[in-house]
């Protein structure tokens, strides 16, 4: 897929194998992926509002698209997003990110999963899809994703997404649900490090951790390495005070040496004013870092980023939540449609508006889907 005045926009999508028998193509697959990714960035949100969308720009969309049968129909292009292997093209997603946008260093991705609540089919028994996504924080970019049928399954899924990454020289956040010593190990193997949350699936390290730092701020953390951290904010009646304290000699906690260069124990500490409520609530980490409070709070907070700036976009923006197709692949393929959408419309910063009004902007204006789509060939 070219336009005008541009190199290939979809190339590394061009690589996905078509799964289709060759006397029923009469579509081609680059075709089919580029009149879907163009509908989903002006808003689409199902496969007949795709097929509406190309039929409404069918003239336009021939400027740059072969097309030679016309605009396929909801129905083929359900048929052919439920056959390609999603592996294939989340792999094609993953290298389309490397060439836009290069290989991202002291970057901080927070991976977590999300739940489609609308996948969920009573009827045939089947649980509700969940996403595991790896999130840029600092570029606010999806760099990669991989579904799972069951919350419980985020645990071999995380490892599988980690591998298809460049994470050498970021920090990679987890929360307690991958708190594994795998992906640990995975992580620094990988050349990255990373901040895990502890919580019950960790129960005797998780309770270590909340012991040592008892102790330690019982005595003032005298003659323990240690460093501090605190910031503020609020608005709308609410103020949060956010303490983090880290602690660099965990040597001692049992079963510590199954941790991959584990270094540091981190606690935050959030004091939340609502009114004249005030709730505290504190949160344990162990982390492959040196020790610096701050560096450990830019990650946390990077990580606690990912549900505002990735999955409410997503819900709200673009309305994951909504769709509800279980036929094969196409809830994993939909979701990168919607994540490479949400890339471009994100990294464009002509226009101070959010990202549903972006998506509707490109419906209205042809200049303006161009310089989207242009983002990602220039």
């Amino acid at each position: 897929m070219s336009i005008p005045g541009n190199t290939s926009l979809l190339e590394p999508f061009e690589k996905v194998e078509d799964p289709r028998v060759e006397r029923q193509m009469r579509h081609e697959l680059i075709d089919v992926i580029g009149v879907a990714l163009c509908a989903v960035i002006c808003g689409a949100q199902c496969w007949t509002e795709i097929e509406q969308f190309g039929n409404a720009k069918k003239d336009w969309l021939q400027t740059f698209l072969k097309l030679p049968n016309g605009i396929p129909s909801h129905d083929t292009f359900g048929r052919v997003f439920a056959a390609i292997n999603p592996v294939d093209f989340q792999s094609a997603f993953v290298n389309w990110v490397k060439d836009v946008n290069g290989v991202f260093n002291d970057e901080i991705i927070a991976v977590d999963g999300k739940c489609l609540r609308g996948s969920h089919d009573r009827a045939s028994g089947k649980a509700a899809i969940y996403m595991v996504s790896a999130w840029a924080t600092n570029n606010r970019l999806v760099l990669g994703q991989v579904m799972t049928d069951e919350k419980s399954n985020e645990i071999t899924a995380i490892p599988e997404l980690l591998h298809s990454l460049v994470i050498k020289d970021c920090i990679i956040t987890i929360d307690a649900a991958g708190c594994q010593k795998k992906s640990a190990a995975q992580i620094r193997e990988q050349g990255g490090d990373y901040v895990l949350a502890l919580k019950g699936n960790q129960s005797n390290l998780h309770q270590d951790t909340i012991d040592y730092f008892e102790i330690a701020s019982k005595d003032k953390f005298k003659g323990i390495q240690h460093d501090y951290f605190e910031e503020t904010d609020g608005g709308h009646g609410r103020v949060e005070v956010r303490r983090y304290w880290t602690l660099t000699q965990p040597d001692w906690l049992a079963g510590i040496e199954a941790w991959r260069d584990i270094s540091m124990l981190g606690m935050v500490e959030a004091e939340r004013h609502v009114g004249e409520k005030i709730s505290v609530e504190k949160r344990y980490y162990i982390a492959s870092l040196k020790g610096d409070a701050k560096q450990f709070a830019k990650a946390v907070r990077g990580h606690w980023g990912i549900e505002n700036r990735l999955h409410w976009c997503l819900d709200v923006g673009m309305g994951e939540d909504a769709y509800r197709s279980r036929e094969g692949n196409s809830a994993a393929n939909f979701a990168v449609l919607r994540h490479a959408a949400l890339n471009l419309l994100k990294v464009d910063k002509t226009k101070k508006i959010g990202i549903k009004a972006k998506g509707k902007t490109c419906g209205w204006d042809h200049g303006y889907l161009l310089r989207i789509l242009g983002q990602a060939s220039s």
